[in-house]
């Protein structure tokens, strides 16, 4: 069978004709949020409706890291290596020290409850940007059912704690990746839960003191819509899809397709030369090596 889809021959590059897809996990609800410890050789992901965040270790499996997880989502790692992650449960986006202990990043602004912070990146200055749509608090599901107090927003935390609402004209930011050179930050709108808006990735431009201008859609996934992205060291976008990630070029074309037989939530790059994709996809987790390496 074809694991791929080509559109532009240079993705052909980009492939191992000899390298499968396979699924490395099973037996989930709904994974999202996978980082990659290079230097603990394991993936961790979550597995939101059980309220658990999972590790996995090549040659020995799936094992629980944390649980209960606050309902954790996406995760990241800042730039001393600790794992930043965005809680559906408590509304907050927290630090795991090296100790095991957790210190809140943000769960309020202006006096009021965050969302239910989704997808998190942390810039070269160890700023922590982060999304907050609404999908954890709209359900008992993955979160906690509860009142939304906040629009929903992209926040920026400074390093010296302080937090601003960067992007406030979304219907509901959820993905988030800057380009290697920091100078774009794409954006992905899954839209309102039951709502009919319009699904996109858009981006922005990235300027002096991290102003961001400009906001124009990028590129629109086909089927499904983009959750969760990450960039490779040329530029390139892969982003998740319902048929599986897409490659996407700096200019916006699709260049080709991974395919994967379960709806595709979010990825990230890993192994000892970030050129294996990790995707997490509605019950399991998959794994492929690419002819690519992932940014930073």
């Amino acid at each position: 069978m074809s694991f791929f889809e080509i559109f532009d021959p240079a993705f052909g590059k980009f492939i191992l004709g000899n390298a499968p897809v396979k699924q490395i996990a099973t037996g989930f609800d709904w994974v999202e949020g996978p980082v990659w410890f290079g230097d603990l050789n394991c993936l961790l992901f979550s597995d939101i409706p059980n309220n658990r965040i999972m590790r996995w270790v090549p040659g020995f499996g799936v094992s629980v890291f944390r649980e209960p997880s606050n309902f954790s989502n996406g995760h990241t790692r800042d730039r001393q290596g600790r794992l930043v992650s965005c809680e559906h449960g408590g509304r907050r986006v927290t630090r795991t020290e090296y100790d095991g202990s957790t210190t809140i990043i943000a769960d309020s602004y202006q006096g009021k409850r965050l969302n239910s912070p989704n997808d998190v990146i942390v810039a070269s200055d160890g700023a922590i940007w982060f999304s907050d749509p609404h999908y954890g608090i709209a359900t008992d599901y993955e979160g906690h059912r509860s009142e939304q107090e906040l629009p929903c927003n992209v926040y920026r935390v400074d390093p010296s704690g302080a937090i601003s609402a960067v992007l406030t004209d979304f219907n509901c930011p959820n993905g988030l990746a800057f380009s290697p050179d920091e100078k774009k930050l794409y954006v992905a709108d899954t839209g309102r839960m039951h709502g009919s808006d319009p699904q996109h990735i858009r981006v922005f431009n990235v300027g002096e003191n991290w102003r961001l201008s400009g906001g124009d859609v990028f590129h629109t996934i086909s089927p499904g819509c983009a959750d969760g992205m990450r960039l490779d060291s040329d530029g390139n976008l892969w982003s998740s899809a319902a048929d599986g990630v897409h490659c996407i070029a700096p200019d916006g074309h699709l260049m080709g397709k991974i395919l994967v037989p379960e709806t595709v939530s979010n990825l990230c790059f890993g192994s000892r030369g970030k050129h294996k994709l990790f995707m997490t996809a509605t019950t399991s987790v998959y794994a492929i090596s690419l002819n690519r390496s992932g940014a930073l």
